[in-house]
């Protein structure tokens, strides 16, 4: 039986000034230096000699307007100096996820991507959870609420749902374009839920409010 337990080998390469391509180098000597190295190496495949300085890229602040639904705040978000940060990237910042919206460099100036150190402002939003706002009318009394759910929980106009132990009917879904009375909206698409009593629970309906 073949010994399947056989270590792969690791080579170092980089580019080779004189072969003008990346190839396998021999270390000669190692030096750490604060947080890195400087290395002596040896092209194997032509045996160019040079010096290699190897650093840990520098820690940037990116400013960024963190958005949670209605709610947004400023903060610094760290990244590595040289890191490529993409409209539509995830990263988290105190254990929530947010998704890049907008990124502008130092004109304020769109851009689709840009290094870090290069970044003036960034915008990005919640998406790790979802708060919904929700409007429970009875008769001509109206009571404002919320809930948090999974952004990706569907919304059925016509449905029953329990609100305070209480049974209510989604009349209506708002989305940014419109309010609609039939079919469905995942949460993070809904600006605002409209529940009534169902028919069959008015005259039970003890008002406590």
């Amino acid at each position: 039986m073949e010994d399947t337990d056989v270590e792969e080998e690791v080579v170092d390469v980089t580019v080779c000034p004189k072969c003008s391509k990346m190839t396998e180098h021999e270390i000669l000597r190692r030096t750490m230096k604060g947080n890195g190295e400087d290395l002596l190496v040896r092209c194997i495949e032509c045996s160019n000699v040079q010096n290699l300085q190897l650093r840990p890229p520098k820690s940037v602040s990116v400013k960024t307007t963190l958005s949670d639904r209605m709610d947004s705040r400023l903060a610094l978000v760290e990244a590595d100096e040289d890191e490529l940060i993409s409209r539509d990237d995830y990263f988290a910042h105190e254990e929530q996820t947010y998704k890049i919206t907008r990124i502008e460099d130092s004109t304020s100036k769109e851009s689709r991507k840009l290094e870090a150190s290069k970044i003036s402002a960034m915008w990005a939003v919640r998406v790790d959870r979802t708060i919904v706002p929700i409007t429970m009318t009875e008769g001509e009394r109206s009571v404002a609420s919320s809930i948090e759910c999974d952004p990706e929980r569907v919304f059925s106009c016509g449905t029953i749902m329990k609100m305070d132990g209480r049974r209510w009917r989604i009349r209506a879904l708002h989305t940014g374009k419109g309010r609609t009375l039939n079919g469905k909206r995942l949460a993070n698409e809904i600006r605002r839920i409209y529940l009534h009593v169902p028919e069959d629970d008015k005259e039970n309906y003890n008002p406590r409010y």
